[in-house]
């Protein structure tokens, strides 16, 4: 899949010395969902700032599309549409006034039915007449993405988008960026609902303390870095882990009741036979048998821990 953002060697340090960013190195392809995952301060917002022009990077380079952000600002940023964090908007204006003009900054010739097909896919036809100010919060932040699309771009950042908002607008939400993916925009999202980054995302990247921990496909990541559980309800109490199974490092839970397994998700299917078989011939006798899998967020926690 081509590459539509490349990041080389990028670092931000700001005037107290705090390096934000540290020697960042990122591509990210057309078409794709791309998520953006850390803590809090860990860099998310600083870095997509920075390859929108907002920030003025300290070292190293971004080209949008083969377009260098500071040398070919103009070009790089008409290929970007940004939703932010923050509920800035024009008050006063209507909602119409305020998405038609978002276009017009872009150098982009008036068009009707682009404004209204967008306003129509975030449910905002009906109040395209009213001031943003008499708006909830919700609807502004359905203004704020109509804007980012005023003037088609091939790149939608949205910074933590659906954060502090109702079920309705994170279902329109998603259910609009999978429209504009099979029309071939590129999505790079930062989000504190790690579950929807495990429903929506192609590939998954990790930030924190402004370093890139890792960037993986999603299915792969879970594959590689997913813990598998197998629990075992037994019928009868137990004092002690049986010899036979203490090699497979299973633990008891403290009234006796069940035997867990832990390993990765790589291991192969017969190792899990293996261990029934042995639990049978220690008389071990279970009443139901459960397997569960690491989930995006149990991962995403054990590599920041890890980089602390």
């Amino acid at each position: 899949m081509p590459i539509i953002i490349t990041v080389s060697n990028l670092s931000k340090t700001y005037g107290s010395d705090f390096r934000a960013l540290r020697n960042i190195n990122l591509e990210i392809r057309r078409a794709e969902i791309f998520a953006l995952l850390g803590p809090n301060g860990a860099g998310k917002t600083t870095l997509i700032s920075t390859i929108c022009g907002i920030v003025n990077p300290s070292e190293g380079k971004v080209a949008v599309d083969g377009h260098d952000i500071v040398t070919d600002y103009r070009a790089a940023r008409a290929l970007i549409g940004l939703v932010p964090q923050e509920l800035t908007t024009d008050a006063f204006e209507t909602v119409w006034a305020t998405v038609s003009f978002s276009r017009g900054l872009f150098g982009r010739p008036k068009n009707p039915a682009h404004i209204e097909k967008v306003l129509k896919s975030l449910s905002l036809w009906s109040k395209k007449d009213n001031k943003i100010m008499t708006l909830s919060g919700g609807m502004k932040r359905r203004v704020l993405i109509a804007k980012a699309l005023a003037h088609e771009p091939d790149i939608l950042f949205l910074d933590e988008p659906t954060a502090g908002v109702d079920g309705e607008l994170r279902r329109d939400m998603w259910n609009l960026v999978r429209d504009l993916k099979a029309n071939g925009v590129t999505i790079i999202l930062t989000t504190h609902y790690i579950e929807e980054a495990e429903e929506m995302a192609d590939r998954i990247g990790v930030i924190n303390r402004g370093e890139i921990v890792l960037v993986e496909e999603k299915q792969e990541l879970m594959r590689k870095l997913g813990q598998k559980k197998l629990a075992l309800q037994l019928e009868h109490t137990l004092d002690a882990v049986p010899a036979s199974l203490a090699a497979y490092g299973m633990a008891l839970s403290a009234d006796g009741n069940e035997l867990t397994y832990t390993y990765g998700a790589p291991d192969e299917p017969g190792r899990i036979i293996e261990l029934l078989r042995h639990a049978d011939e220690a008389g071990v006798r279970f009443k139901d048998l459960q397997t569960t899998q690491s989930s995006l967020e149990d991962i995403f926690v054990s590599l920041v821990r890890e980089k602390k």
